[in-house]
């Protein structure tokens, strides 16, 4: 410390002088080991180093102060352009989030929609339909023009589009008992149907308007025949109720006591 004071006086006062070509002496060498001269330009070059540092921190203090004052100013410009947009559209701000959450839901139901195989996204086309239907009602809201939305709704709209599919459907036409023994349990049977007899619900199921009673069809009657699949969960239901039923009925015939029987 001593050694230094007497440096910076020795400067101050003129007593040593410095040439231009004094080279810097080398940063690896230790403070007490400088000579008078190699110490006074260690000093100078810290300080000079150091006012350079500060002229730096001081041009990035008034950047940072005039970029915020920027962001101050486009900040409030948003603002005023948002409730200026939310004007024009006659909503709030909870309107916006509330149709935000709207077009989330859709989006997620379409997502599981497109995770289906085409023959189960076949049979939930209702569900395609309703999600188009939702869709249109939020386009037919001044809030979907707003850029946010926009381009989500056309991209969304063009999603659901192709979620359509055909069901594919096939027909068999009835043929008589004594020729081609044909009941619902023998056609599900047929190799060109199902090659399963336990599927004979589901043509039941999809030909109600022709068949109020599974143990009677008629020849001649033209049938649709779904593609083959699991029974779903109402198909099972009505195989369940159509057994309940049946045993019901066996039962109450064997509780009927014939005219030849009554004296035994």
């Amino acid at each position: 410390m001593k050694k230094t004071f007497l440096i910076v006086l020795a400067i101050l006062f003129g007593t040593i002088t410095l040439s231009a070509q004094t080279p810097l002496p080398p940063a690896s060498k230790p403070d007490a080991e400088l000579t008078k001269k190699e110490a006074v330009v260690r000093i100078l070059d810290f300080q000079t180093r150091v006012e350079n540092l500060s002229n730096e921190l001081k041009s990035l203090d008034e950047q940072i102060a005039k970029a915020k004052d920027e962001l101050s100013m486009l900040k409030q410009k948003h603002t005023d352009c948002r409730k200026e947009i939310l004007a024009l559209v006659g909503g709030s701000e909870s309107d916006l989030d509330a149709f935000r959450q709207q077009l989330g839901k859709i989006e997620g139901k379409i997502r599981e929609l497109k995770s289906l195989s085409n023959d189960a996204l076949a049979d939930r086309q209702d569900e395609v339909i309703a999600l188009e239907n939702q869709l249109n009602q939020l386009r037919a809201n001044k809030i979907a023009v707003i850029p946010e939305f926009y381009d989500k709704i056309i991209a969304l709209a063009r999603e659901i589009k192709g979620l359509y599919r055909e069901k594919k459907i096939t027909t068999y036409t009835v043929g008589t008992w004594a020729e081609n023994r044909d009941c619902l349990w023998n056609i599900a049977g047929k190799i060109e149907i199902y090659s399963d007899p336990l599927l004979w619900v589901k043509i039941w199921q999809s030909n109600t308007d022709l068949i109020k009673n599974p143990d009677i069809i008629h020849p001649g009657q033209v049938l649709q025949v779904p593609d083959k699949s699991d029974k779903t969960t109402d198909e099972i239901k009505a195989e369940r109720k159509y057994w309940r039923k049946k045993r019901a009925q066996m039962a109450a015939e064997e509780q009927i006591v014939t005219p030849g029987e009554s004296g035994k």
